[in-house]
C-alpha cells in the first residue's frame, strides 16, 4: 500500500516559468519499412527527417449537422456545421488569431474544409486540401443513426465500440485503415517547407495523426480525445544524427470551452476522472540553485497562474487534492481548496464543498531530479532542463510515480461516491510519467509529452479506474487567459518568452 499521509495545510505563499518536456529520452529508431504492432506502441515506418524544428497544429472541425443528430458519418460529405459548429470555428479563429501559420492542410470534406476556411480567415497562405485527412471510411455504417447501426448491425457494431483496432465491416478493417493512411498523411506533412502548419480534418484520423505520431498502435483508438474544433499540438525536432526527428506532444485537445465541465469522453458517460494540475511557476526558475531547486515559493506569477486554475476547477465538484509535500505544490492545492469551498460564495454552488486534502510522498519527485542536475553542473537553465539527464534519474521518477497511480486509482475507486474527482497537483515531469502509466507506455516514451507550469491535464475512466483510462486533454493552458501559452510558439523559445 503507498504511504499517503493527512495533510495540514498552512496558509498560501505569494504565487520564471517552469516547463517540462523530456525531450532528451530517445526512442529506439523504427527497425523496418514496414509498421509492425508490438503490444500497444507501434515500431513504425521511420518519419522522413526534417532540416528545421517544426510545429504542427492539428484542430477538428466544429459541430456537424450528422454530430447533432446522432448519425454515423465517417468519410460521408453530406453534412455542415451547424450554427454552434461555426461559432466554435469562430472562437478557434479568434484563439489563434495571433498565432502565425505557414500553411494549411485540410480534409476536403465540407464540415472540415468550412472549420479551416474560417480559421484561416484572411492569411494570405496557400491552403491544401488532402484526401488522405478526409474522416475514418465506415462504409455501411456510414449514414445510420447510431441505434440503427445497433439494431443493423449488432455484433459488428458491438465490436465497433468495444474493440474498434479489430472492428471489420464489409470485408475491410477501418482502423488499421485509418492508421496507415495518417501515416501517409504525415509524410505529406512534413515534406512540406512550412515551420508552423495548420491541419484541419475530423476526430477519428486526428486521433491517427497522433498516434501515429507518437508511435502508439491502432489499440489507443480513442483514447486521445478530440472534441469539435479542439486544438492538438505536436513538435518535430531535427534528429542531429539524421532520420526521423524526435517528437513532443504538446498539448492535445485545447477546446474552445473548458474541459472541466463534466460530460461524455468520445460519446461515453464517465463518472470517474482525474485532473492533474502543474503547480504554479516559482520565484526566481532562472537562478534556482540546487540548495532550493523545487522548495521555493510561487512567484507572482505562479500565484495568477494557481488562482486562474482554482477558477476554472469551480466547473467541477472535487472530492479530493492529493498534491506532492513540496510548497509550490501545497501552495496551488491549497489556493484550489478554499475555492472549491467557498463555492456557494462564488454561485457555482448552493451549498459549500467539502474537500478532502492529502499529500502523497511519492508524488514528490523534486529530489530525485535535483540529484540527477547535480550530477551534471551547478546550475540549470529553463530551455531543456532535463535534456540528457541519465537512465537511472528517468527510471527512479518512472518507478516512485507508478506507485503514485496505484494509489490514486485506489483513491478513485471509493465505491461510497458514485461520481469522483480527484485532483492531482504536482511537477510537470511526475504528471508526464502518470499520464504514460495510463497509457501502459514505457518511460523512454516521456519525451514525447510536455507540460508548462499552471497547466490542466484530465483523464476519464468511462469503464471504471480498472478500465483503461481516456485522455480528455494534455496541458491545456487557456484558462490561463493573458497568460496561457501561445498555440504556435516552439518550446525553443523560452528564453525570449
Amino acid at each position: 500500500m503507498v504511504a499517503v499521509a493527512a495533510v495540514p495545510f498552512a496558509g498560501r505563499f505569494p504565487l520564471a516559468p517552469t516547463r517540462c518536456s523530456l525531450q532528451g529520452v530517445e526512442r529506439s529508431p523504427p527497425t523496418s519499412a514496414a509498421a509492425v504492432a508490438v503490444g500497444d506502441v507501434d515500431v513504425a515506418a521511420r518519419f522522413p527527417s526534417i532540416p528545421l524544428a517544426k510545429r504542427v497544429v492539428l484542430v477538428r472541425h466544429g459541430q456537424s449537422t450528422w454530430n447533432q443528430e446522432g448519425r454515423i458519418q465517417g468519410s460521408s460529405d453530406h453534412s455542415v456545421l451547424t450554427s454552434k459548429g461555426e461559432s466554435q470555428a469562430e472562437t478557434s479563429r479568434q484563439m489563434l488569431l495571433s498565432d502565425s501559420f505557414d500553411v494549411c492542410f485540410t480534409s476536403p470534406l465540407i464540415r472540415s474544409k468550412r472549420t479551416a476556411e474560417i480559421i484561416w480567415g484572411s492569411r494570405g497562405a496557400e491552403m491544401i486540401p488532402e484526401p488522405d485527412l478526409r474522416e475514418i471510411d465506415l462504409y455501411s455504417f456510414q449514414g445510420l443513426l447510431k441505434h440503427e447501426g445497433k439494431a443493423k448491425y449488432g455484433d459488428a457494431y458491438r465490436q465497433w465500440q468495444v474493440d474498434a483496432a479489430n472492428f471489420s465491416i464489409d470485408g475491410r478493417y477501418p482502423v488499421r485503415e485509418l492508421w496507415a493512411r495518417a501515416r501517409s498523411c504525415w509524410n505529406n506533412i512534413l515534406a512540406h517547407n512550412g515551420k508552423s502548419v495548420l491541419v484541419v480534418a475530423h476526430n477519428a484520423v486526428n486521433q491517427a495523426l497522433v498516434a501515429t505520431a507518437l508511435g502508439l498502435s491502432t489499440k489507443y483508438f480513442r483514447t486521445l480525445l478530440q472534441s469539435n474544433c479542439g486544438v492538438s499540438v505536436l513538435d518535430f525536432t531535427p534528429n542531429p544524427r539524421g532520420g526521423s526527428p524526435h517528437i513532443c506532444l504538446n498539448r492535445l485537445n485545447q477546446t474552445p470551452n473548458s474541459p472541466i465541465a463534466q460530460g461524455s469522453s468520445g460519446g461515453r458517460k464517465t463518472s470517474k476522472r482525474i485532473i492533474l494540475v502543474c503547480h504554479g511557476a516559482t520565484q526566481g526558475n532562472s537562478e534556482v540553485t540546487f540548495a532550493n531547486f523545487g522548495y521555493e515559493p510561487m512567484n507572482m506569477l505562479g500565484v495568477i497562474q494557481s488562482q486562474k486554475t482554482a477558477e476554472v476547477l469551480l466547473d467541477a465538484k472535487v472530492n479530493s487534492i492529493i498534491c506532492s509535500p513540496w510548497i509550490a505544490s501545497v501552495d496551488t492545492a491549497n489556493a484550489i481548496s478554499e475555492v472549491q469551498e467557498a463555492a456557494d460564495c462564488l454561485g457555482a454552488d448552493c451549498m459549500p464543498r467539502y474537500v478532502e486534502m492529502k499529500k502523497m510522498l511519492e508524488l514528490e519527485v523534486e529530489g530525485i531530479i535535483q540529484q540527477g542536475l547535480r550530477n551534471q553542473a551547478s546550475r540549470w537553465s529553463p530551455t531543456g532542463w532535463l535534456n540528457g539527464l541519465d537512465d537511472k534519474v528517468l527510471t527512479e521518477v518512472w518507478n516512485q510515480s507508478g506507485k503514485a497511480w496505484d494509489s490514486l486509482l485506489h483513491e478513485l475507486s471509493d465505491e461510497s461516491e458514485p461520481e469522483r474527482i480527484v485532483v492531482v497537483v504536482g511537477h510537470p515531469s511526475v504528471h508526464i510519467a502518470l499520464m504514460g502509466h495510463c497509457l501502459n507506455l514505457k518511460k523512454e516514451m516521456m519525451g514525447s509529452f510536455h507540460l508548462d507550469n499552471g497547466s490542466i491535464s484530465v483523464i476519464d475512466f468511462p469503464d471504471g479506474p480498472e478500465g483503461r483510462g481516456v485522455i480528455r486533454c494534455v496541458n491545456y493552458t487557456a484558462h490561463l487567459g493573458r497568460w496561457s501559452i501561445p498555440v504556435t510558439r516552439s518550446t525553443t523559445d523560452d528564453e525570449e518568452f
